[in-house]
């Protein structure tokens, strides 16, 4: 699948809009402003490349959890907006002050209308980053066609699935082995609902998922708040055995597009795949109900997660993200990759749930 970038507005429609100062002819970048919340959402979900990280509900999510400085940036030319930029600073002990689009997504990075607006959006926050002082700017671009020409990060891939209307379909797109799991889940007695204000049940079930993969926890506010901002286009869809959660997954839906984000399950079910189950039924759940796309999302290019989304038969494209080094002299990594961070993995799995669940979200606020 290619993004195919027009170098015309895609918001045509807003050129009166009274939040935006008319300057007939000349391209502004400059700091998002609250009156201009609504025509970068119109914008986001008009442009090829746009993702839910981008609107503003994360942004606001984002601030209200983590409380890191937002540093949005718009373009505009003559009232209408031709780039967007979600960008925040996070400043800490750990990684000095660095610039993130975006913090705890996996896509990000600049959407313009064209080669020229992305590249004053670049040299902008270029500049920004040099003011600031920070040691770089990361740019979680999902796509080729956002790229500036910047240092690049090859690390990570994500997964895509077209769904069809027909669930015997996309069960015989699924490869044999993962398919009969997938079969033998569906005669366990399995069943699902969807859950959009209480999510207790997935937190309870990610964290202690986090703490074995030696992870910190995200607060459990994270999660509601999410909810609630994405009102109407998330979800907590959880899988039950009888009256027990034994799977769920935070999922977020944009445009005809299905990202399950964050999931979890119950590791003493695994006999009867409750994971294959809860992926199989939001698939043909998204088929039935209009739906086009599964975002699997993303995963590093090492065993664990890459393994299992590997074995669904989906298209995986490389994440092209991209670094401006500021006073950084190379690439950093602050992944769990990272040999340096091996023997506090192996202490963290080892501590008390309850301790990993108060430590976790101070320490995950450090790497976002």
């Amino acid at each position: 699948m290619q993004v195919a970038l027009k170098a015309t507005s895609f918001l045509p429609g807003i050129a009166a809009d009274p939040s935006i100062d008319p300057q007939v002819g000349k391209l502004v970048v400059g700091q998002l402003n609250p009156n201009q919340h609504a025509v970068w959402d119109r914008f986001v979900l008009d442009h090829p490349a746009g993702s839910p990280f981008h609107l503003i509900a994360w942004k606001k999510s984002i601030e209200q959890t983590f409380a890191y400085q937002d540093e949005y940036l718009i373009a505009t030319e003559g009232g209408r907006v031709r780039g967007v930029l979600p960008l925040f600073l996070v400043k800490n002990f750990l990684i000095g002050k660095v610039l993130i689009s975006s913090p705890f997504a996996v896509y990000g990075g600049i959407l313009a209308d064209s080669d020229e607006v992305r590249n004053r959006m670049c040299a902008h926050v270029r500049e920004l980053g040099e003011r600031l002082g920070v040691q770089h700017v990361e740019l979680r671009n999902a796509w080729e066609e956002q790229c500036a020409g910047l240092t690049r990060i090859s690390r990570y891939v994500t997964f895509t699935q077209t769904l069809s209307e027909n669930e015997a379909s996309i069960l015989e797109a699924i490869p044999r082995k993962t398919r009969y799991m997938v079969r033998k889940s569906l005669k366990e007695g399995l069943e699902s609902r969807r859950q959009s204000s209480d999510p207790s049940a997935f937190e309870n079930l990610y964290s202690r998922n986090l703490r074995k993969l030696g992870t910190p926890s995200f607060p459990e506010r994270h999660f509601k708040t999410l909810l609630e901002n994405f009102q109407g286009t998330a979800d907590v869809r959880e899988v039950l055995l009888g009256d027990k959660v034994v799977a769920a997954v935070l999922c977020f839906y944009f445009r005809d597009q299905i990202l399950p984000y964050y999931g979890a399950s119950e590791p003493r079910y695994n006999a009867i795949a409750p994971n294959n189950f809860m992926y199989f039924d939001l698939m043909r759940w998204g088929g039935q109900n209009g739906y086009r796309m599964f975002d699997f999302g993303r995963s590093k290019k090492v065993k664990g997660a890459y393994d299992f989304k590997s074995h669904w038969g989906m298209k995986t494209r490389e994440l092209p993200y991209e670094v401006i080094l500021v006073k950084r002299k190379k690439l950093p990594n602050y992944t769990p990759a990272n040999p340096a961070f091996r023997l506090p993995i192996l202490c963290w799995q080892r501590l008390p749930l309850a301790l990993t669940r108060a430590l976790g979200p101070p320490l995950l606020r450090l790497l976002p």
